[in-house]
């Protein structure tokens, strides 16, 4: 579910051009529908934690489907820009939201103990695993069908999906491992802080800007990336598989960040994977003096193994640190701070395309606030030096 949900809300980058010349709409105003999906995201993030402790995850995933099914069906019949904040914003957001990492990191973690980075970064790899799929398979549908037709498509993948859903034992899936300390007797997580004790914390706002300044950093430079290549020479197709090889090369990514997480510091692992997201910066931005397919592939490989590599560390961190039957809520509220970055990543990445006519302004303030994400993971005394 993670997979097919975050997928599909990936594959906007390829409806960003069809959309900008449809309505004659600027970057920014494109933009922002992902900016208001991001935003959605990250507080239907806080509603899907606070969802899933309370209600469960059938709940959870029987809603978000809907919503998903709803959102995307729709979005191929419309003309104004409010019906597709509406659409692919609000609904597309929340749904995703309702079936994402947050419910899918609760389940998770009720199932490992040991090796919960490692399973940890397999279900954040489906996010990866996504946007391979979906991103081609959207740019092929465009060229077909038009994007109308992609998006109606699109609800009714969902609706099977939705079927789907409402046939599996849900009971069995939250029951966890009987022999995991997390759990008390019935399948209910044991113990923890609640979310209001979560927040008085340092190590949950730490949490909560590493989310926040890597977001801005990595959903400014992703959303832009497919009018940019094609603004570099590259054809749709091309820039859209680009595009999809990095969700594929995140899938890689992420799986190589938990093993390593669960045998070194993770300070240090999360480190050298900011590395990677800088020289991927950098070897995009120096498309505009050398254009070709070295540095596109310097890009695919150094940007893809390392976007999302975060994920499985911050993730791991948390179960660790709150583990408990809060643990769905207080990572849904830290979880909101991604949504707000990628948002403001998104929309001031498009912003700055139509202010400076360029991309140049954008690629240096998300190298910039990337730092920042990197920084944290040293300064932040409880995130550092926490125990495995």
């Amino acid at each position: 579910m993670t997979a097919i949900s975050r997928g599909m809300g990936e594959t906007f980058g390829v409806f960003l051009l069809p959309l900008s010349e449809q309505f004659s709409w600027e970057r920014a105003t494109v933009t922002s529908v992902y900016s208001v999906y991001m935003v959605s995201l990250g507080i239907g993030s806080l509603l899907s934690g606070m969802a899933f402790d309370r209600f469960g995850a059938r709940f959870n995933y029987t809603l978000g489907v809907t919503l998903l099914a709803f959102g995307y069906g729709m979005a191929g019949s419309l003309d104004q820009l409010w019906q597709f904040y509406v659409s692919i914003g609000l609904f597309g957001g929340i749904g995703a939201a309702m079936v994402g990492i947050v419910p899918t990191q609760s389940l998770v973690s009720r199932w490992f103990d040991k090796r919960l980075a490692s399973a940890l970064s397999v279900a954040y790899a489906g996010q990866g695993l996504g946007a391979l799929m979906m991103v081609p398979l959207t740019q092929l549908a465009i060229d077909n069908f038009g994007w109308t037709g992609a998006y109606k498509a699109s609800g009714l993948l969902f609706a099977v999906v939705l079927v789907m859903v409402l046939l599996l034992p849900w009971r069995a899936i939250e029951q966890g491992a009987h022999a995991n300390p997390r759990m008390a007797p019935g399948g209910k997580s044991a113990g923890g802080p609640s979310l209001s004790e979560a927040l008085k914390t340092r190590a949950f706002w730490g949490f909560f800007f590493i989310f926040t300044t890597t977001a801005i950093g990595i959903f400014g430079i992703s959303l832009q990336s497919v009018a940019y290549l094609i603004e570099r020479g590259f054809t749709e197709v091309e820039a859209a598989l680009a595009f999809g090889v990095v969700g594929m090369l995140s899938f890689a990514g992420m799986a190589l960040t938990g093993l390593a997480a669960d045998h070194w510091p993770r300070h240090i692992v999360a480190s050298c994977s900011y590395m990677l997201s800088f020289i991927g910066i950098g070897a995009l931005a120096l498309l505009q003096l050398y254009p070709g397919w070295l540095l596109l592939l310097v890009y695919v490989i150094t940007f893809g193994l390392s976007a999302g590599a975060r994920g499985p560390i911050i993730t791991t961190l948390m179960a660790e640190t709150f583990a408990g039957k809060g643990l769905a809520s207080i990572y849904g509220a830290s979880n909101l701070g991604q949504g707000l970055g990628a948002a403001f990543g998104a929309f001031g990445a498009g912003l700055l395309f139509d202010l400076t006519d360029g991309y140049n302004t954008g690629f240096a303030l998300c190298s910039v606030f990337t730092f920042i994400g990197a920084s944290l993971f040293w300064l932040v005394p409880e995130i550092r030096y926490a125990k495995k």
